[in-house]
């Protein structure tokens, strides 16, 4: 079953290849980004529907719900929240409470929004799914990066919340745990690192859209 997925944060290393696997499987797709150029370089597949929004805005994120549920045709069965981000520091006592609220606000705020807009259209077409990025540190932290390691967490929390709330409308609800995956951004970053476990975002994004189309997946948290 396909219609229109929506990939939040659709652009850079991993949404790139998560916007190029379901382009391949036949899904229409719907990706806000913050620029023209990141939308740009995703390139103009038929299929393929861009817009630059704010995901931290509602009004933003109002628009990206009108956008995705314009085509009748292909009924918004699908998100994909991949937006967040990562910032480490010094330990708990040694960081301002503003850097660790801008972590809950950077991997929080925007997969609340978009999954609160799109909510909606996934009950209008009879149900769907909805696939949340959280990160494996939220089992196994590691020192300096409480803000980002307690909101990671907090989308597992988020996705076991919608799984039981949306159930009854047929919308399934899970999270992905990635550990560091093989992106440009991620090598320039860590330049001396072994790249030899890292995952390649291909093989994310393929579980992503099993996850989508699957519906016998709901409460997951699944590493990958």
């Amino acid at each position: 079953m396909t219609g229109t997925v929506v990939v939040a944060g659709g652009t850079g290393g991993l949404g790139s290849a998560v916007t190029a696997e379901f382009l391949a499987a036949g899904w229409r797709v719907v990706v806000p980004g913050r620029s023209e150029k990141s939308l740009g370089e995703l390139g103009s597949a038929e299929a393929l529907q861009t817009l630059v929004v704010d995901l931290a805005d509602p009004a933003g994120v109002a628009e990206v719900a009108r956008v995705a549920g314009a085509d009748d045709s292909a009924p918004v069965r699908a998100l994909v929240n991949l937006v967040g981000g990562f910032a480490a520091g010094g330990r708990v006592h040694e960081t301002a409470v503003e850097e660790f609220e801008a972590q809950l606000t950077l991997n929080l705020r925007p997969t609340y929004l978009v999954t609160q807009a799109i909510l909606p259209l996934l009950i209008a077409a009879g149900g769907g799914s909805i696939t949340c990025t959280s990160s494996m540190s939220a089992l196994k932290p590691f020192s300096g990066a409480a803000g980002y390691i307690t909101a990671k967490a907090a989308v597992l929390a988020f996705v076991d919340a919608l799984a039981v709330e949306y159930a009854k409308d047929h919308i399934r609800a899970n999270a992905i745990l990635p550990g560091t995956i093989d992106t440009p951004t991620n090598r320039r970053a860590m330049p001396e690192a072994n790249t030899a476990k890292w995952t390649p975002p291909a093989q994310i994004a393929t579980v992503l859209r099993v996850l989508a189309e699957n519906p016998g997946v709901t409460g997951a948290h699944l590493p990958v």
